[in-house]
This record gives structure tokens, C-alpha cells and sequence, in this order.
């Protein structure tokens, strides 16, 4: 395995295991399924594509030979990494991969830009992911924002709301 930086010939690939780890029934292979919270698409190839060409974004991926296993989007904002679309695939989650590639992925954000700092958003419903991210050295900051809305999905649930989560990035050498 091997993490790089997605390029937009990736951009199908990418869609598709976020579709499929984060919604549906082929996310119920996994522990981290939103499928009870949400329906529909958690984003489109246009999503992915504008992701891609901004400047001030990354999107990680972890891949044996052609097969894409992992994905992350690093985005620099102020003077912190902001992740998200963060998904294995359902089938190979619990495995380590997701594990080894945030580590990677903050490891990148600081080369790139230079922060010490991330910031990570997860829905309050998730306890089990949020509990995740802690073990990972993320802790809560008692921020709440609210769940965005889109025309990709719909709510199964009332009143879903983000926990905002942090981290401080160690320097590297």
C-alpha cells in the first residue's frame, strides 16, 4: 500500500468508494455508515472536481497498485488543516489503513502549509467515530455548528448537528 495525492483522473474512483462507504447498504460493510442518517450521495464527480482544483486543497489517497483503498480531502484554512471525505472502503475498515493515512495526511497538511493545527468535523450521532478520532489524539472543543444541507442527500433523522474536533500537530522534522 501507498499513500499519494489523488489527480483528476481519480475523480470517478474517488466518487464512488465516498458513495459507498458513507451511504446505502454497501456502507453497512463497514463500522463508520451513515446510512441510518442520511440517503442519497455524499457528493458528486463535480464535488470531487472542484475539490481538486483548488489551490488550497488535498485529496490523499491510499492505493495498492491500480485500486484505490482509502481517501482524505485536506483543505488549508486560516492557519489549520480542515479534513473531511475521509472514508476506507467498508469491506477493509478496521484493518489500519484508515489509521495510517490520517497519520499521513497530517503529515502532509504540515510539509504543505506549515500548520500545527487540525480541525475535524463529525456528526454528534457518530459517538463511535468521534471516539475514533479521540484515540487519534483529537479531542472535542464543545463546538456545535449545523449539518449542511444539500440537494445529493436527505435527513433520516431530526436534528443532526457536527461536532467540531481538534488537533495539535506535533512539528516534524
Amino acid at each position: 500500500m501507498k499513500f499519494t495525492h489523488a489527480t483528476h483522473n481519480d475523480i470517478p474512483t474517488l466518487t464512488s468508494l465516498l458513495n459507498r462507504s458513507y451511504r446505502g447498504d454497501s456502507s453497512r460493510a463497514g463500522w463508520t455508515t451513515e446510512a441510518d442518517l442520511l440517503s442519497g450521495k455524499r457528493i458528486d464527480e463535480a464535488g470531487v472536481e472542484q475539490l481538486l482544483g483548488d489551490p488550497e486543497s488535498l485529496i490523499l489517497i491510499a492505493q495498492s497498485e491500480d485500486r484505490v483503498f482509502a481517501t482524505i480531502h485536506a483543505h488549508h484554512e486560516n492557519e489549520s488543516v480542515h479534513f473531511g471525505l475521509f472514508a476506507v472502503e467498508p469491506t477493509l475498515q478496521g484493518g489500519g489503513i484508515g489509521k495510517a493515512l490520517l497519520a499521513y495526511a497530517e503529515s502532509e497538511a504540515h510539509k504543505r502549509w506549515g500548520i500545527h493545527t487540525a480541525v475535524m468535523e463529525v456528526i454528534t450521532h457518530r459517538t463511535e467515530l468521534i471516539e475514533y478520532y479521540e484515540r487519534r489524539g483529537y479531542l472535542r472543543t464543545g463546538k456545535v455548528i449545523p449539518f449542511p444541507e444539500s440537494g445529493l442527500w436527505d435527513r433520516e433523522v431530526d436534528s443532526l448537528e457536527l461536532a467540531v474536533l481538534t488537533k495539535s500537530l506535533p512539528a516534524i522534522p
